[in-house]
């Protein structure tokens, strides 16, 4: 079964038109009825067309409405998925990609912090205040890593990791020292004027090294921290 011919009968009035035109001895009457035809077909095919147009142009205002949404809503499906949603720090997952990408780049100094004492601040003022402190300390340490390619992370409840590109443990060691200083240095205001510490270690790692060994590194070097007393940096000064 052949499909239905959309423009049948303006193709026939145009074929009608040709005849009309061909024929010498049709009267002026004739010939004006042919074309009259024919305009009118015309006319109706410029109503149609203007019609679909304007539908098209609608339709495709529409559809890139809904493109720029669905853009939109994918940004930020891929931000939620790489980032802690109370602090806007990177998430574990985010930060341990991120620091394997940077590892094959070059070295990578890595810094991890633990909140001391974060359960009694918890069980004293309640969750609420001890989100407050987790949002300040990361501001706190945003506002002390003003190196752009650093990289903060909430790695866990109260600990978080600090990406430090091309930066060897001295130097990465007295970054955290420095970070360590910016959260005990000032009471924090979510809290009745308390003062907030927190433990660091601190590891360095060649190009192509291996961050969870880093990372074991680090966090042996911050439970050294607490073992000696909290509220100090720690490096681990074996193996790179």
């Amino acid at each position: 079964m052949s499909a239905p011919d959309l423009f049948e009968h303006e193709a026939a009035a145009l074929e009608r038109a040709l005849r009309a035109r061909d024929d010498a001895t049709l009267s002026a009457a004739q010939y004006r009825d042919a074309l009259a035809e024919l305009v009118g077909h015309y006319e109706r095919l410029m109503r149609e067309s203007r019609r679909l147009i304007r539908r098209s142009d609608r339709e495709e205002r529409e559809l890139n409405v809904l493109n720029s949404e669905l853009h939109r809503l994918a940004a930020q499906l891929e931000y939620k998925a790489r980032h802690d949603s109370l602090t806007g720090a990177l998430n574990r997952g985010a930060i341990f990609e991120r620091a394997s990408r940077l590892l094959e780049r070059g070295s990578l100094a890595l810094v991890v912090l633990d909140i001391d004492f974060f359960k009694s601040i918890n069980d004293a003022y309640g969750h609420p205040a001890g989100d407050a402190v987790i949002c300040e300390v990361v501001n706190r340490l945003r506002g002390a890593v003003p190196d752009k390619a650093a990289e903060i992370g909430r790695v866990g409840g109260e600990e978080f990791s600090i990406l430090l590109p091309d930066m060897d443990l001295d130097d990465a060691t007295v970054r955290a020292e420095l970070l360590r200083q910016a959260i005990a240095g000032e009471p924090f205001h979510c809290l009745p004027g308390r003062v907030v510490t927190a433990s660091f270690g601190v590891s360095a790692t060649a190009r192509h090294g291996d961050f969870g060994d880093a990372y074991a590194r680090a966090d042996e070097a911050l439970f050294e921290a607490k073992r000696g007393g909290r509220n100090q940096v720690r490096a681990a000064r074996f193996g790179h």
